[in-house]
């Protein structure tokens, strides 16, 4: 792992805030279609940042124990 910093938690929570206020906008104008779209999507982008990290944990995993 290249150094856990902090700036991931509040890149995920900026993520969270931004999708959670568009999706109020959204669902105030009556397109709430577009909102669930939206806050699927914030969920996807979430979950492929939390992947990377996932695998970023096991890569050092290998490493410290010289697996493989």
């Amino acid at each position: 792992m290249s150094g856990f910093n902090v700036d991931i938690i509040f890149r995920i929570a900026g993520i969270g805030i931004f999708i959670s206020v568009l999706n109020i906008v959204l669902k105030q104008a009556g397109k709430e279609e577009q909102a669930q779209m939206l806050t699927l999507g914030g969920v996807v982008i979430v979950l492929l940042m939390v992947i990377q990290l996932i695998s970023e944990l096991f890569s050092s995993i290998k490493t410290i124990f010289n697996l493989f």
